[in-house]
């Protein structure tokens, strides 16, 4: 009895909210089986059932003090758990806030310049670019989202580009029929806006983007392959594919592999998948 009143001491002393709310529950379990002891000790005259009644008395006296700490240790561990999600979930926010300032800055500054010179490509610039404002902002935040409506995302993407350069770039955008999944918004932006930011901006000719996505049994590929400028620093990964690096590992984790490639001025990632 002695070793139970040390250690629920010691667990008001770790635990003392806890303690608290339970505190007349344990009280009341010990009054009773205090109060059965006594009745047993004053009553029992046969020593041997005496003796047996006693040890179960004892395994009833500790039982209260380990299914409690059971308990507390479950609590906190749910306690973590959720801690963890709401983290993620931070942090999964804060990287969705870090995409495409780069082109909406550079989308702004060329549409500044298209009205400048009254340009009939100005209003096609204003609506493709209001359309992948609003998909960025009101579906962005959004935990899932249609694979197709992403592609359709996509594709206003490398239209409102083909708009802004006055050069012949070769891109090809091929997809398969998708059946209706739902994943994660703006996993695949990140990757195409790299192509035209360290390609196409940094070529003068025979600039190319070739992307193609894919499904297959609960798989999504995505591949996409671009050149680049040599004397440019595309070999290395950016703020960029560090954000969806890390998105991946907390939307996808174990579920997805994704492959880089650098060789000969030619830059190819290879991204598969599972949505199981």
């Amino acid at each position: 009895m002695g070793l139970v009143g040390v250690g629920l001491s010691f667990f008001s002393i770790i635990a003392p909210s806890y303690f608290k709310k339970h505190v007349l529950i344990i009280i009341g379990f010990y009054v009773l089986a205090l109060g059965y002891f006594y009745y047993i000790r004053v009553y029992i005259d046969d020593v041997n059932s005496y003796f047996q009644q006693e040890k179960e008395i004892k395994i009833i006296l500790t039982a209260p003090f380990f299914v409690l700490l059971l308990t507390w240790f479950y609590q906190q561990w749910k306690w973590l758990k959720t801690v963890e999600s709401k983290k993620s979930k931070a942090e999964l926010s804060l990287l969705k806030s870090q995409i495409n300032p780069h082109f909406f800055f550079n989308t702004l500054n060329n549409l500044y310049g298209l009205i400048i010179e009254k340009s009939d490509d100005a209003p096609n610039v204003v609506l493709k670019l209001s359309e992948i404002m609003r998909y960025t902002i009101y579906m962005g935040k959004e935990d899932v989202v249609s694979l197709k409506d992403e592609i359709e995302y996509l594709k206003n993407y490398i239209e409102l580009h083909k708009i802004r350069y006055q050069k012949r770039v070769d891109i090809a955008f091929s997809h398969s029929p998708e059946i209706d999944y739902q994943i994660a918004p703006l996993l695949f932006i990140i990757p195409l806006e790299n192509a035209f930011k360290h390609g196409v901006e940094s070529l003068t000719e025979d600039a190319y983007i070739h992307i193609d996505i894919k499904t297959d049994t609960d798989i999504i590929y995505f591949d996409i392959e671009n050149n680049f400028e040599p004397q440019g620093s595309r070999g290395t990964a950016g703020i960029g594919i560090q954000n969806l690096k890390q998105r991946l590992k907390l939307l996808y984790p174990n579920k997805h592999h994704m492959k880089i490639e650098v060789k000969d001025s030619v830059y190819k990632l290879e991204l598969k998948i599972e949505m199981t």
